[in-house]
C-alpha cells in the first residue's frame, strides 16, 4: 500500500484534533474529488512498518482525539489488509481514542456485501467508531456540511449500527440534539 500524506494535527476530518492518513488507491473516481491524485495505487510513498509506528507515535499526545483514515479509499480490499494491523495496534495502545474512516463506498451495498468486502472487512469495521460513507456527488456538494462534502454522504456510528443491524447516525459529543439518518 502507498499513502499520499499523514497529517499530524488535523481538525477537518473528524471531531477533535486528529492524526489523518491519506491512503493511495481508489476505484470510485468520484467526479470533483478533492484528492484525485490518490486514485492511483502507486501515488505517494510506500506504507511500511516505520510508517505505522510514526502514526502511532503521533497519536500519543493527550490532545490528539484519534485517527482518521481517508484516501484514496481505505476500503479498497488491498488497503484494508494493510490498515488492519494499524487499527488493531491503535485500539490496543489508545483505547480511549476514536477511529474515523471516510469511504466513497456505501456501507450496506459495497462494504458489508459488495465489491469492497474481503477477509479483513468485519474486523476493520469492528475497530472503527465513525464511518463517513457514500460517494462524493458534485451536484450535491454542500460546503456547510460538517465532516462531509456532499448531501448524500452519511456520518455513521459504526458500533451502534453493527449492534442494531440498522444505520445509526453518529452524534457529536458537542451537539445537544440527535437527528437520525435515513437508511438508503
Amino acid at each position: 500500500m502507498n499513502y499520499g500524506e499523514i497529517k499530524a494535527c488535523d481538525i477537518a476530518n473528524g471531531e477533535g484534533i486528529r492524526v489523518s492518513l491519506f491512503v493511495s488507491g481508489c476505484r470510485n473516481c468520484c467526479k470533483g474529488c478533492f484528492n484525485s491524485q490518490t486514485w492511483d495505487f502507486a501515488f505517494g510513498e510506500p506504507y511500511t512498518e516505520q510508517t505505522k509506528e510514526k502514526i502511532l507515535q503521533l497519536m500519543a499526545p493527550e490532545h490528539i482525539t484519534g485517527l482518521t483514515l481517508l484516501g484514496g479509499e481505505p476500503f479498497e480490499p488491498e488497503n484494508q489488509r494493510e490498515l488492519l494491523p494499524l487499527l488493531r495496534e491503535a485500539k490496543k495502545r489508545y483505547p480511549n481514542k476514536d477511529i474515523w474512516a471516510y469511504s466513497g463506498c456505501v456501507l450496506e451495498t459495497d462494504i458489508l456485501a459488495g465489491r469492497a468486502y474481503c477477509e479483513a472487512t468485519d474486523e476493520m469495521l469492528s475497530l472503527i467508531d465513525v464511518l463517513v460513507d457514500g460517494p462524493f456527488i458534485l451536484e450535491k456538494k454542500n460546503i456547510s456540511l460538517k465532516y462531509r462534502g456532499s448531501e448524500n454522504q452519511r456520518i455513521i456510528d459504526v458500533k451502534k449500527t453493527l449492534a442494531s443491524g440498522e444505520i445509526v447516525g453518529w452524534q457529536s459529543s458537542c451537539d445537544p440534539v440527535f437527528v437520525p439518518l435515513k437508511s438508503r
